[in-house]
């Protein structure tokens, strides 16, 4: 069987006809005045679901989250968590938590202290708090730290301790606004997965606004790129790399090369494009385009090669200089300048401590690559 990309967990609701969201904006339109966040905006997140909300600066992602948490209304539209309206409904009366990016700890209370204060609020009694806190703690792993106060622990140590306050009540969504942000990149990597194990062992629905793709395509079970108030795509992190449904998807999501051409021909999912780069390109991925459409062709840099020769029997395969390159370390990036001046990047990874094929700048060097490697593009 294939698939693109490696599955995470076998956990798709959003394939099933019959299953219902647990979350549903619905024609949801959000104005500050004259200004438009969010604009007939429609999207479904299931029960247990991580989900992610992706995009640049401005785009609507937070204002949904607030309007989820209760802190903002529609302009129009509804809002339904498990099939109930939540429209009129103040925030502390909704099963939702929300974990700022802040961590907004009370500094003057040690960790035990800020885990339990959401509870004591809620008149839950004192034996049934401590045990509760005690197992949040341990949920965590902040137990030996639980008399410490927040300017005594790490950031990562803090963003746990949110967490746990967060999780506290059992809320039926925890919603995650810029997490990571605040954490450094080692530490934020590390965290990703503690999320998502801890995601998982709960079993709650976990909803993040975040503008890092990396964040987005390792937690979340699927993501919806964000654009001005409207969804570009929804759809599982592989697909959205390896599908992407548009230009701005493709360009947004990760690195990609873009060749713009025409459909010369068309027979059955296989389709050759002209004019990108002075070459024909062939390409299996063709979609709904039709002959005659201008189109763009979207390649990933790991899906090209880079030779000094030509390869022999390869159906893409496009001459040019090697304009920079970039040891990482564990790939090294080429940027190959086409005759028509098209530069295009591709990466390698270094799966040998020596190459037989050693290229540098102002080489002449080919590029390559498979029919079924890349995308054709209509919007």
């Amino acid at each position: 069987m294939k698939s693109l990309g490696s599955i995470r967990r076998e956990f798709a609701p959003w394939n099933d006809p019959n299953a219902k969201p647990y979350i549903a904006f619905e024609n949801v339109t959000k104005r500050f005045g004259d200004f438009t966040a969010v604009n007939n905006l429609s999207l479904s997140v299931y029960e247990r679901e991580f989900f992610a909300l992706l995009g640049a600066s401005g785009c609507g992602k937070s204002t949904l989250l607030r309007m989820l948490a209760g802190f903002e209304e529609p302009t129009a539209g509804r809002i339904l968590l498990d099939g109930q309206d939540l429209r009129g409904i103040p925030p502390y009366r909704r099963p939702v938590n929300m974990m700022f990016q802040s961590y907004a700890l009370f500094p003057h209370m040690t960790v035990e202290q800020n885990i339990a204060f959401g509870l004591k609020q809620d008149g839950m009694a004192k034996p049934a708090i401590e045990q509760r806190v005690k197992e949040m703690l341990d949920l965590v792993k902040l137990t030996q730290f639980s008399k410490r106060k927040p300017h005594q622990l790490s950031g990562g140590q803090r963003q746990r301790v949110a967490l746990a306050r967060s999780v506290a009540k059992r809320p039926k969504v925890l919603l995650l606004d810029e997490p990571l942000g605040a954490l450094d990149k080692k530490l934020r990597e590390e965290t990703q997965f503690e999320l998502m194990d801890l995601q998982q062992e709960l079993g709650l629905t976990f909803v993040v606004v975040t503008h890092d793709q990396e964040e987005a395509m390792t937690m979340a079970d699927r993501i919806a790129i964000l654009d001005k108030g409207e969804v570009m795509q929804v759809a599982t992190p592989a697909e959205i790399y390896e599908a992407p449904a548009s230009r701005f998807v493709a360009g947004f999501v990760g690195n990609v090369n873009m060749f713009e051409g025409t459909v010369a021909a068309r027979e059955a999912n296989t389709a050759r494009i002209t004019g990108a780069s002075g070459a024909e390109i062939v390409v299996e991925n063709a979609g709904d385009a039709a002959a005659g459409n201008s189109v763009a062709f979207a390649i990933r840099p790991e899906k090209i090669k880079v030779s000094s020769r030509r390869p022999e029997g390869a159906a893409n395969a496009m001459e040019g200089e090697v304009y920079d390159l970039a040891y990482l370390g564990d790939m090294t990036v080429y940027h190959v300048k086409l005759g028509d001046g098209q530069v295009v990047k591709a990466s390698a990874l270094n799966s040998a401590r020596q190459t037989d094929d050693p290229l540098t700048w102002n080489d002449r060097a080919w590029i390559s690559f498979r029919p079924d490697a890349g995308v054709v593009l209509t919007r």
